[in-house]
């Protein structure tokens, strides 16, 4: 995983990525077995990437970005035996019984997706990419600065190297150092309320259906998972995020069970509770000249809708697929006018997908009145409307 050229004190890749995490490996992946020179930097030792830890969070996967996996050869290293179906997904609002439905038959498949724990595809990534003699990872260090010009990019790491290179991915998460030193500012929304993520089993079966209840005090959401498991997300307050997070198991095991209105019965906590900060951004350019931002550093999602990775999947692939384009042209692939075919798919892909789930949180979790009535309609019109349904069905497929 060592191939490079060195010029004096500068070491030249063709591309180099900043952010060891899934999105940015999995880009990296996609130039395996080609003479493209790819280096990824991050500031983890090796072994804590090739190693990650449990984060709490489930994956649901689309097929395209099975699809995407199956391309990239990393599919094939996932045990199936930690991989689980999703046959269906419900959305009910309140205490109403009515809910939105979305059938894995409508979209003519045998499921409607798949959930993966999140550190499981991480693993399987870093799995991938060791094996692949034309990507280096560069470990233990952080970008420190970054200066382009019309030739090539050039960045100073902390390690005290120097690398040259024909283009710059930023992969280093929503609130991305990469985007600022490039001077590109995003669009953020603070939700100024937390999620916490957990495994949970419980005593009623989830026949493989996933669940999102919109209380109005709080949303619980559940992922189902092997065996009677399941990935069990509450966004709420800071301050009843942080008592949850605080309560001992037992008690948790019973708010839980009474958040889900005992819909799953007796619930027992797995393993720990992870908190994360409910803020969504989405970046107000994706290129400049020989730079481009993917995953969160391009559109940090609200995991409501569980599609964050399956963005960024997305958006790498439209990415690679531009590049390689200009290889087969003989363009540099740096180039403003290159780069910008991916700006503009990608943000077609993006902006309807980031803004609806936006305006879907903003209605969900009002508490007056006209938003309570509209949320009852919409779950109505959706489920009666079959071009609307069709819509969302289509970011599945």
């Amino acid at each position: 995983m060592t191939f490079n050229k060195k010029r004096g004190n500068n070491i030249i890749f063709d591309i180099v990525v900043v952010g060891g995490g899934p999105t940015g490996i999995a880009f990296a992946c996609g130039f395996a077995e080609t003479n493209v020179r790819v280096a990824i930097v991050d500031k983890l030792p090796r072994e804590v990437i090739a190693n990650p830890k449990i984060d709490g969070r489930e994956i649901a996967l689309t097929h395209h970005s099975v699809k995407i996996l199956k391309k990239l050869n990393v599919w094939r290293h996932i045990s199936s035996k930690l991989i689980s179906v999703i046959k269906e997904a419900r959305v009910l609002d309140g205490d109403s019984t009515y809910f939105l439905n979305f059938n894995h038959q409508e979209i003519q498949k045998e499921c409607l997706g798949y959930l993966i724990p999140n550190h499981v595809i991480r693993k399987n990534l870093y799995k991938r990419l060791r094996d692949l003699s034309n990507i280096t990872l560069i470990n233990k260090a952080e970008c420190l600065s970054i200066n382009i010009n019309k030739q090539y990019a050039s960045i100073v790491l902390s390690n005290g190297k120097k690398i040259k290179t024909s283009l710059v991915v930023a992969a280093d998460s929503r609130f991305s150092k990469m985007r600022s030193k490039m001077g590109i500012s995003a669009f953020t929304r603070n939700f100024n309320k937390n999620m916490i993520v957990c495994r949970m089993e419980h005593e009623k079966p989830h026949q493989s259906i996933a669940y999102e209840f919109f209380r109005y005090n709080q949303t619980q959401a559940s992922l189902p998972y092997i065996k009677n498991q399941s990935g069990i997300i509450t966004t709420a307050t800071k301050d009843l995020t942080s008592a949850l997070m605080k309560m001992d198991k037992k008690k948790f095991n019973k708010e839980m069970e009474n958040s889900f209105n005992n819909f799953f019965g007796k619930m027992k906590l797995l393993g720990k509770r992870y908190s994360y900060p409910m803020v969504t951004t989405y970046a107000k350019k994706f290129v400049s000249h020989r730079f481009a931002v993917i995953g969160d550093a391009a559109v940090g999602m609200h995991p409501v809708t569980a599609h964050g990775f399956n963005l960024g999947l997305k958006g790498l692939e439209i990415l690679i697929d531009e590049i390689q384009t200009a290889i087969k042209h003989k363009t540099d692939i740096g180039l403003t006018a290159v780069l910008k075919n991916y700006q503009s798919k990608l943000h077609r892909v993006a902006a309807p997908v980031y803004l609806a789930t936006n305006g879907i949180i903003n209605l969900y979790t009002s508490t007056i009145l006209p938003a309570k009535l509209t949320r009852q309609f919409i779950l109505r019109f959706v489920n009666i409307v079959k071009p609307v349904k069709q819509t969302f069905l289509n970011i599945l497929k």
